[in-house]
C-alpha cells in the first residue's frame, strides 16, 4: 500500500485496489479515529470483487498518514478536502465517485459542492453538512475521550485523549456557532447523484438536517436505516444494495 506526498504538504497513505484498472475509481474516505481499511474495508473488498476500481484514503494524521499528531484547525473539513484534490490532481484521477464516512461524509460533501464536474456520484455516511445548536452538547460528550482505546492512540500517533477530543470539540462547536454551514451554502452546486445515508439511532447527524441538504442536491435523497452511526457495519447488506445500485447507475449515466 503506498504513500504519496501532495501539495498542501501532507504525506497520505492509500489503498489502490486495482491500480491499473481505467475505471473511474470510487474512492473512500473514513471517519474520526479510523482509517479506510478500519472503517469501509469490507466494503472496498466486496465493490473491488464487483469489478470496481477501489482506492481507500487514509487521512492525514490517522493511521500511516502525516504529519501526526492529528490536529483540527477550525476549518478541518475544509483542509481534508483541500488534500482531497490534491491526492487526485497527484494521481492524475480527473474524476471519481465519493464515498465518506462520518467525518469523511463531510469531506465527501465539501467536495461536491467545490468541484462538481469532477465527481461522478457522492454517498455521504453518517454526515449531514450543516450542524445546529442543538448538536453543541452532543458534540461536548466526546470530551474527554474515556472511550478511545489504548490500540487506538497508538495506531493513529497520540497519547492524550483528552486533547485529541478538545480539539475536534473546539473545532465543531466554533463552527456551529459560525452559523453551523460545513457544506450546506454549496449544495445546490452539486450536479451528481447524491445519497446521504444515516441511522435512525444516530445521534450526532439527524434525518431533519440531511434531508435540508439533500432536498437542496437536484439528484440528491436521503436513505434512513434502523441503526445507529456506522450504517454500513450495522446494516451492511441493505448499505451495500444501495451503494452498489448507486454506483451502476451514476456509472451508465
Amino acid at each position: 500500500m503506498p504513500f504519496i506526498n501532495i501539495s498542501t504538504g501532507a504525506t497520505l497513505h492509500y489503498e489502490d485496489m486495482q491500480p491499473n484498472s481505467t475505471n473511474t475509481p470510487v474512492i473512500f474516505i473514513h471517519g474520526l479515529l479510523g482509517t479506510a481499511r478500519g472503517h469501509l474495508g469490507h466494503a472496498m473488498d466486496k465493490l473491488d470483487a464487483d469489478g470496481f476500481h477501489v482506492i481507500g484514503l487514509t487521512l492525514r494524521g490517522y493511521g500511516e498518514s502525516l504529519p501526526k499528531p492529528r490536529d483540527f484547525p477550525d476549518r478541518f473539513y475544509h483542509r481534508d478536502t483541500d488534500d482531497l484534490f490534491a491526492f487526485m490532481d497527484a494521481l492524475d484521477i480527473q474524476k471519481a465517485h465519493l464515498i465518506g464516512f462520518s467525518d469523511g461524509g463531510e469531506v465527501v460533501l465539501i467536495a461536491a459542492g467545490q468541484q462538481p464536474e469532477r465527481i461522478v456520484s457522492c454517498i455521504a455516511i453518517g454526515a449531514v453538512g450543516n450542524f445546529g445548536a442543538e448538536l453543541r452538547p452532543v458534540f461536548q460528550r466526546t470530551y474527554p475521550g474515556n472511550w478511545i482505546t489504548e490500540e487506538e492512540k497508538q495506531e493513529h500517533g497520540f497519547t492524550d485523549a483528552a486533547s485529541f477530543t478538545r480539539g475536534w470539540v473546539r473545532s465543531t462547536t466554533r463552527m456551529i456557532d459560525a452559523g453551523g454551514d460545513i457544506s450546506l451554502g454549496n449544495a445546490h452546486k452539486i450536479t451528481c447523484p447524491l445519497i446521504i445515508m444515516l441511522g435512525k439511532d444516530d445521534t450526532l447527524n439527524p434525518e431533519k438536517y440531511g434531508q435540508n441538504f439533500a432536498k437542496k442536491v437536484k439528484h440528491g435523497r436521503v436513505e434512513m436505516f434502523d441503526c445507529g452511526h456506522a450504517v454500513q457495519d450495522e446494516q451492511a447488506d441493505a448499505f451495500y444494495r444501495i451503494t452498489l445500485e448507486h454506483l451502476q447507475k451514476a456509472s451508465q449515466e
